[in-house]
C-alpha cells in the first residue's frame, strides 16, 4: 500500500466527532437531573464537560457519592432505551474514514463513553469495522483530559512517534488530552456545541467540516 499521508495514525473522539449524538446526550442528562434533582440545570453546564468520563461529569451535579452512582445507573438505563433512535454518523464520516484508511493511516477511537455503549454507537453508525482499537474508560484511567487514553491508543497501535499522530475531537478535554500526550490535535468544529472553549484550548488545527479533516490528513 502506498502511503499518502504524513500521519501514522488518526485518533478520534466518538460523540460529537464521529457520531451525531448531542440530542441523545442532552436527553439523557435532562432525564437524569429531573429524576434525581427535581430540576434540570442549563444544558451549557453539561456540555462544558463533554469528553470526560460520565461518572466524573455526574459527580459535579450530585450531592453525594451515592447519588452520583444512582445518577450513573439512571443515565445509562435511559440511554440504552433511546440510543439507537437518536444516534447517527455525521454525513461524510464513513467516506472520510475509508479515504484515510486507504492511505495507510491507522485509526482508533478514544472516548469517555464506556465500552458497551461505545461499541453500540459505532455499530449503529456503521463505523465499527474501521476501528481495530477502541479506548474507553474501561481501558485507560484516568480519562480525558488526562493523556492516559491517548497514550493507550498509541500503544495499542504500536506507535511511538507522537508527532505523527493526530487526535481529532470536539471538546476542550480532547485537545488537552492530546496536548498532554504530545500528539497533534485537531478541533472538529462540525460537532462542537460550543466552539469558543474548543478553540481556546489551542488545537494545532481547526477543521470546519469532515471533508476538511480528510484534506488535512491526506495533504
Amino acid at each position: 500500500m502506498t502511503r499518502a499521508s504524513r500521519w501514522d495514525a488518526v485518533l478520534f473522539d466518538l460523540d460529537g466527532t464521529l457520531a451525531d449524538s448531542i440530542e441523545l446526550i442532552l436527553r439523557c442528562y435532562r432525564h437524569t437531573m429531573q429524576v434525581h434533582l427535581g430540576e434540570v440545570p442549563p444544558d451549557a453546564a453539561w456540555l462544558a464537560g463533554l469528553g470526560r468520563p460520565l461518572h466524573e461529569q455526574l459527580r459535579e451535579f450530585a450531592r453525594t457519592d451515592a447519588e452520583a452512582d444512582a445518577m450513573f445507573e439512571t443515565y445509562e438505563t435511559y440511554q440504552r432505551s433511546v440510543h439507537d433512535e437518536l444516534v447517527r454518523a455525521y454525513p461524510g464520516v464513513a467516506d472520510m474514514l475509508d479515504a484515510i484508511a486507504g492511505a495507510g493511516v491507522r485509526l482508533a477511537v478514544v472516548t469517555g463513553k464506556r465500552r458497551e455503549m461505545a461499541v453500540r454507537t459505532l455499530r449503529v453508525c456503521g463505523l465499527e469495522s474501521f476501528f481495530p482499537v477502541l479506548i474507553t474508560p474501561d481501558d485507560a484511567s484516568p480519562g480525558k483530559p488526562s493523556p492516559a487514553p491517548v497514550r493507550a491508543a498509541a500503544a495499542a497501535l504500536g506507535l511511538t512517534r507522537s508527532s505523527r499522530i493526530l487526535f481529532a475531537g470536539d471538546s476542550p478535554h480532547d485537545i488537552a488530552a492530546g496536548r498532554a500526550a504530545g500528539v497533534r490535535t485537531a478541533a472538529a468544529l462540525w460537532g462542537a456545541p460550543e466552539p469558543g472553549p474548543l478553540l481556546a484550548a489551542r488545537p494545532d488545527y481547526r477543521v470546519e467540516t469532515v471533508d476538511a479533516l480528510t484534506a488535512l490528513v491526506l495533504a
